[in-house]
C-alpha cells in the first residue's frame, strides 16, 4: 500500500492516523476488484461514511497513495458509481 501521509487543516496525526489508515485499507480491499460501486455501497460494505469513502477515492488518485485511476460513471441524476482500475486487469463497461 502507498505511503499513508494524510494532511489537511483538521488532521491531527495522533487522533486521525489509525482511523484513516484503517478506512483506506478497507476501501482498498473492497475496490481493488474493479467492480463499479456507489458511495452508498462502499460505505455500507466498509462501515465508512459516504463522505469519507469519496475522500479516500480521491486520495487513491494522488501519487503518494499510488496514483491509481478511479473511474466514475453517472448512473442517474446525481448518482455515480466508481471503480479503481489496476494495471493488468481487463475492464468492460
Amino acid at each position: 500500500m502507498p505511503n499513508y501521509r494524510f494532511d489537511g487543516v483538521d488532521y491531527v496525526k495522533e487522533l486521525d492516523q489509525v482511523r484513516l489508515v484503517g478506512q483506506m485499507s478497507r476501501i482498498w480491499e473492497l475496490m481493488r476488484d474493479g467492480r463499479w460501486r456507489s458511495l452508498r455501497e462502499i460505505a455500507d460494505a466498509t462501515g465508512s461514511p459516504e463522505a469519507s469513502a469519496s475522500a479516500q477515492l480521491r486520495n487513491f488518485r494522488k501519487p503518494r497513495f499510488g496514483g491509481h485511476i478511479v473511474d466514475r460513471q453517472r448512473v442517474i441524476g446525481g448518482l455515480y458509481k466508481y471503480r479503481i482500475r489496476l494495471e493488468g486487469q481487463l475492464y468492460g463497461k
